[in-house]
This record gives structure tokens, sequence and C-alpha cells, in this order.
């Protein structure tokens, strides 16, 4: 059975590869090698896989260049898109710094403005109230000439029954003189009359420029007034709507600065009301009004020094990283950029409370804010504070390195509320509004 099965193997073998012969000859010999159906069975399989092998290598080797320069061009694609945002982010970083700048240089115009008007409207109150106590002075000298000139009339008309009844009754030597006496009082009573009325008419037309001059002076009260309450209404709104952007309510903000800033007088102390009685005094009342804006706007100043609403890198840098989960972990803060040795500044004014190095932070600096807000700067190269040293917002407390677990130079910037950690961009985008 085996042998018959091997001879019908070799019988199909036979019929597909036939048997061959492969002489080789020599100077003295001729030889062959046989080349058995199983032999060329053997050699075709294998130069088959030889084949086949070098085929699907080749195709692989083509396909893996292909895909890496499609890799390549994609990479190179992707690369020039980022370059070109970065760019863009560059540009828009630039404008928003720009109008960040021309709104500051708005911001202090509009209060020395302010301050220019304040001055104005103070230096005009004074002279209405001199104007009216002047006024009220020519009125009170009018009313004394006029009540003077009557009583001469009455004397004059007295001392002139009294002399026709003597002269009637007998002319003597002493009546004569009494007569010229009296004729010489009516005279300088009568010059006396005529200088009164001169003074009268004079006091009714001082009166009545007074008046005009008075009215002219409410008037312009009147324009400042409104150029003022224009200015308080142009300068509260944006800082009203930073702090809202911020999430802090500015209501609070303003009685927490308020407490802390107690003392009073000075040019925006309140007008007082006049206790003489009756309704007060409209401009008195504007004028309060202006000034409890102007009130408030120097304590939104103050709350906005306090606040992290500055940028902590000026110098040339860009955003690597922001606020929110990265590779599955949460990332709590900004991450900007930038060479070994660039300048760090302090976001707002507080107190330092941690200058040192701090595990995967590195080098660290945390600043205490007010209003429970607290800013940390990581990976720093150096530090320029110690521990209890009071900072101001712009003054510079350090430099960017690459300590602790970080990947190249940079700076990672954090803002916690409460000990709980927020995004830093809410408040330097709500400063860029104003700032």
């Amino acid at each position: 059975m085996r042998s018959r099965l091997t001879h019908g193997i070799h019988a199909f073998l036979e019929r597909r590869f036939p048997e061959k012969r492969l002489f080789l000859r020599s100077d003295t010999e001729t030889r062959f090698i046989r080349l058995k159906p199983e032999t060329q069975l053997v050699a075709w399989t294998g130069s088959i896989i030889v084949v086949a092998w070098t085929i699907i290598a080749t195709a692989i080797l083509l396909m893996d260049s292909i895909g890496a320069g499609n890799f390549r061009a994609q990479a190179q694609r992707d690369q020039l898109t980022y370059e070109q945002r970065l760019n863009a982010l560059s540009s828009e970083r630039d404008a928003r710094a720009t109008e960040a700048l021309a709104a500051q240089e708005r911001f202090n115009s509009a209060l020395q403005q302010i301050s220019i008007m304040q001055t104005e409207l103070l230096a005009t109150e004074e002279k209405r109230r001199e104007l009216e106590t002047g006024l009220e002075v020519v009125q009170a000298t009018l009313r004394n000439a006029m009540r003077a000139r009557e009583e001469a009339r009455a004397e004059v008309a007295a001392l002139s029954a009294d002399s026709d009844d003597e002269t009637s009754a007998a002319i003597t030597d002493e009546a004569a003189d009494t007569v010229n006496l009296l004729a010489s009082a009516l005279a300088d009573t009568a010059a006396e009359r005529d200088q009164i009325a001169t003074d009268a008419e004079f006091a009714i037309d001082h009166a009545q420029d007074m008046e005009l001059e008075l009215r002219l002076l409410q008037e312009r009260n009147d324009q400042i007034f409104r150029q003022l309450e224009e200015a308080m209404l142009v300068s509260v709104e944006p800082l009203d709507e930073m702090f809202r952007a911020a999430g802090m309510n500015p209501e609070n903000l303003i009685n927490q600065v308020r407490r802390g800033y107690s003392g009073t007088g000075g040019p925006l102390t309140p007008l007082q009301f006049s206790t003489r009685g009756g309704e007060p005094d409209p401009d008195a009342l504007r004028a309060n009004s202006i000034l409890t804006s102007m009130d408030r706007i120097n304590l939104y100043r103050i709350a906005a020094e306090k606040a992290p609403f500055s940028i902590p890198v000026t110098s040339n840098f860009r955003y690597t990283s922001g606020f929110g989960p990265r590779w599955g972990r949460m990332h709590n803060g900004t991450d900007f950029a930038g060479p070994i040795g660039t300048p760090i500044y302090s976001t707002a004014d507080g107190v330092v409370t941690h200058a040192g190095w701090s595990s995967g932070y590195g080098r660290l600096i945390k600043i205490q804010h007010e209003f429970g807000i607290e800013t940390r700067y990581a990976h720093l190269n150096a530090m320029d504070v110690t521990v209890g040293q009071r900072v101001s917002r712009g003054e510079r407390i350090g430099a960017m390195g690459n300590s602790g677990r970080s990947t190249g130079p940079h700076l990672h910037y954090e803002v916690r509320v409460g000990g709980t950690p927020v995004n830093p961009m809410i408040y330097i985008r709500a400063g860029q509004n104003v700032f």
C-alpha cells in the first residue's frame, strides 16, 4: 500500500517535473547530475518562496516609504498650521496689550479730567455762595436806604409844619435863626435823599447784573455736572464688568475695601447741606452723587491692585498648557513658556507666604492676597523675595526656570480662591478689558 502511494506520487511528479540530467564536462571526463522530480519540486518551491518573500518585502518597504512620506507631510502641515495659530495668538495678544495700555491711559486721563472738573466745581460752588451772600447784602442795603428815605421825608414834613406855625405867630430873631437852621437841615435831608435814591438805583442795576451772572454760573455748573456724570458712568461700568467677569461681587469687594480704608476728610468728603431749613440744594445733591461715584472708582482701584488681574510674564512667551484635565490628571494652572531667566512679576499686592523648594513644583513662590486669593509661581530658576515680604502688583519676584517636574523652561502659574484652584485666565482676560 505504501509503495503504491509512493509510486503514484512519483509518477505524478514525473509528469510535472520529468527527470533531467545536468552534464558537467572537464578536460578528462564528463559527469552528470540527475535532477529527480522531488529535487526539482523542492527547488521550484524554494524559488517561489524566495520570489514571493522578495515581492512582499518590497511591497512592505514601498508602503512604509509612502506612509512615512505622508506622515512627514502631514506633520509639516500640522506644524505650519500650529505656527500660524501661534503667530495669530501672538498678534492677538499684542493687540490686547495695546488695547489694555490705551484703556489704562484713557482711564488715567478720565481721572485727571475728573479731578480738574471737581476742582472747578468746588471753586464754582464757592463763588456762587459768595455771589448769593453779596446779593443778600445789596438787597439789605437797598431796604435800609429805602427805609431811611421814608423816614427823612416824614421828618421834613414835620419840620415844615412846625416852621409854618411859628412864623404865623411872630417872627423874631430867634425864630429867624430857627428857620435858617431848619432850612439848612431840609437842604441836607434833600441831598441825602437824592444820594439814597442814587444808591438804590445803582443797587438795583447791580442786583440785576449779579442775577444774570448767577444764572450763567448755574448753567455752567449744570454743564460741568453733566460732563462729570457721563465720565463717572463711562468709568464705573467697565470696572463693574471686570469684577463680575472674574466671578467677584463688586458690592462685597467695595464694602470690604471701605472697611479697611475708613478715614474721612479731603476733597472727596460729601458736601454738607444748609441747616437753615428747606429742601436740599439740587446742585449739592448732584455733587454728592458724583463724589460718591468718584469714591467708588477709588475703591475699585484699590481692589484691583489687590486682585490678580495682571499677567505674571510681560516678556516674549507662549502659552503651552491651559487650566483643565491633561494626560488624565487635573492641571491646576496655566503654563507660560520662555527662556530661562525671563522675569516673573507679582500679579497683585500681597504677602509672600512661601519661597522655597516644593516637590514637583520645584522652586515655588506663594503670595497671599486680599479676598482669600492666593497665587503660585512654580518651576522658577531664581527667587527674589522672602517669606513675610510684602510685594506690589508688577513687582519682580523671580525668574523663569526648569526646576521640579518640568519638560522645559516655563512658569506654572496658579490662582486659588479659598484654597480651590480656578482658571487664572478668568482674571487675566477680565483685567485686559480695562487695564
